[in-house]
């Protein structure tokens, strides 16, 4: 089956963050800005995924959702058959979505005024949680090295005060699209037994690796140490339905699954049963759908990152999955203002890059899943605002 990528959906004025959410954080409503800020794709969802909400319509029950043992083998299907991980059905836990799941692990395994590392740059949820829940974020800064980001864990090791509880993962890694090795995982996973971590790993992004691309699973990368491990993820980013608020906590230990799902229960909630049913309809029958956007979100990439380091003073870390492209701006020596007064005055909305704190000044976060068209409109502003650079 094909898939039009290429078509612009009509999102403006329809309650869509990333359009109409655009006055209030940028202080614009021009309607002919390009947003590329929000992590979400432009793109219609897969065929199976709205037949399965019609179904639920067409239904005309809108009650509880009960028994998820369905939902829990495409859970366990989709992550052996897509990432040769062998996970349990009957560990699969829903939460209302990826970062509801991150406070949830936070509750279990630390209190207010404990500390939580966080390697920076990353998602700004991190600290925003973390923060809100009265812990202490310490971040660990990344070293970009030949275009990528690397953990120093000799550096955290010896800036460790024992009041750390956990250690927050992005695999792959938001932003910049990095795919850690299975090498790098172990010794992050070691790194956290030796010193009594827990290792709470944010894995929503595993489902957009371009194609010829691996992603490895914290799980089977460092399986001698997923007693301190839990993973959180989605189906949310690579089926472009994050509107489900439908999030997925995988503790493969048992006695680590049983602490949290005490804070689960706590909260007396259940799945959206629209939710579980677009789960079901993209881990069985959008697997096309997911080769399709992949391959679509990868020449993107690649037009985009050919582009933008012909731009005198910018550079592109070089990506290997998501869609959030991460470009460096440092050398044109501009205050992060006068970066994002540039793009705002071409009508293009980026994330600031000082969003994902330490390492962010200087650079801003782009969202490329955008039909090419537009994506081709937005960087020929970006061209245009640094043309006296040329």
């Amino acid at each position: 089956m094909t898939y039009d990528f290429d078509e612009q959906l009509p999102l403006r004025g329809r309650h869509v963050t990333k359009y109409d959410g655009i006055k209030p954080v940028f202080g614009t409503d021009d309607p002919d800005v390009i947003p590329m800020w929000v992590a979400d794709m432009d793109f219609a969802a897969s065929p199976a995924i709205r037949a399965a909400l019609q179904a639920e319509i067409d239904l005309g029950y809108m009650g509880y959702f009960g028994i998820t043992a369905r939902a829990d083998r495409a859970v366990a299907n989709w992550y052996k058959t897509r990432h040769g991980w062998d996970v349990d059905p009957g560990c699969v836990r829903y939460t209302h979505g990826v970062v509801s799941g991150f406070g949830d692990v936070l509750a279990t395994f630390s209190d207010p005024g404990d500390e939580i590392i966080v390697f920076a740059p990353v998602y700004h949820a991190f600290f925003r949680q973390a923060e809100n829940m009265g812990r202490v974020v310490i971040e660990s800064p990344l070293v970009e090295r030949d275009g990528q980001f690397y953990m120093d864990l000799e550096a955290l090791q010896a800036a460790l005060t024992g009041n750390e509880k956990i250690v927050t993962f992005c695999s792959p890694h938001n932003p910049g699209g990095r795919i850690w090795s299975a090498e790098e995982i172990k010794a992050l996973a070691a790194f956290c037994a030796k010193n009594d971590l827990i290792l709470l790993s944010d894995e929503i992004h595993m489902d957009l690796t371009f194609p010829g691309v691996d992603f490895t699973p914290t799980a089977v990368a460092a399986p001698e140490h997923i007693d301190r491990l839990v993973v959180l993820t989605a189906a949310s980013k690579g089926f472009n339905v994050a509107g489900a608020e439908t999030g997925l906590l995988l503790a493969p230990d048992a006695s680590v699954r049983a602490k949290v799902d005490k804070v689960i229960a706590d909260r007396e909630s259940s799945p959206n049963r629209f939710g579980m049913a677009i789960l079901c309809a993209a881990f069985e029958e959008s697997g096309d759908w997911s080769d399709a956007v992949r391959a679509y979100l990868s020449e993107n990439n690649r037009i985009f990152t050919e582009r933008m380091s012909a731009i005198p003073g910018v550079s592109v870390m070089e990506m290997q999955s998501t869609y959030l492209s991460w470009v460096d701006f440092s050398a044109l020596g501009m205050t992060d203002d006068e970066l994002m007064q540039r793009h705002l005055t071409a009508k293009v909305a980026p994330s600031p890059g000082t969003q994902f704190r330490h390492g962010g000044s200087g650079h801003m976060r782009f969202n490329l899943a955008l039909p090419r068209a537009t994506l081709l409109d937005a960087i020929g502003r970006i061209e245009k605002a640094f043309g006296d650079l040329q």
